[in-house]
């Protein structure tokens, strides 16, 4: 659990968390991240707040995501 600063959206920081995961290997390549549920409840967030997330990895080419397997990390993610 991270201790989330008041001034900044609580998505922005969740997505920092997993794009250092990503970066420093947590999520290998190819690997699926946590889905919308598992980040909710990981950080304590509404679901809402975790589809944030899963999109703005997703729109930096970070993930992808395959309709009914969930969210990958991109074979090449950009850093």
């Amino acid at each position: 659990m991270i201790e989330f600063v008041p001034d900044i959206p609580r998505w922005r920081q969740v997505a920092e968390v997993m794009r250092q995961r990503i970066k420093d290997g947590t999520y290998p390549p190819r690997t699926r991240v946590p889905s919308v549920l598992q980040l909710a409840e990981e950080f304590q967030i509404a679901t809402m707040t975790a589809y944030k997330v899963l999109r703005a990895l997703r729109e930096e080419g970070l993930t992808y995501t395959e309709p009914g397997l969930g969210s990958f990390v991109a074979k090449n993610p950009k850093h």
